[in-house]
């Protein structure tokens, strides 16, 4: 199967145990990898064989801003589901949500959550 990879997409979202977290928002990082079938589009060099990142982008930016979770598990797991449901030529996904800054006192570069789906 042929992948795709969409890296560090980054948004700001409201999402967080705490309350504050949920009202002040922070700085979200979302990495795809898309398992598709390329072939067509590679060798008809034909966007409608394949899926638009651009779109992907907005359909992710509107799955983390619009939204609030507590947890970015469910979070990723929203992004999972509304990705395959809005392109169908997706057999497969790879969602990695990264929140780089809890709000912790621990010094590290963030915490990330991947998940893995496959179209049923």
């Amino acid at each position: 199967m042929d992948k795709m990879r969409i890296s560090r997409m980054e948004y700001y979202g409201y999402h967080g145990v705490f309350e504050e977290e949920r009202k002040l928002g922070a700085r979200y990082y979302v990495d795809l990898e898309l398992q598709l079938d390329l072939r067509e589009a590679g060798k008809n060099d034909d966007l409608s064989k394949t899926v638009n990142y651009a779109e992907i982008h907005e359909t992710v930016k509107e799955a983390v801003e619009k939204t609030s979770f507590k947890l970015i598990e469910a979070l990723a797991e929203h992004i999972a589901s509304v990705v395959l449901d809005t392109y169908t030529v997706i057999d497969a996904l790879t969602v990695k949500v990264t929140k780089p800054h809890p709000p912790f006192d621990i010094h590290f570069e963030g915490v990330t959550v991947e998940l893995f789906r496959t179209r049923k």
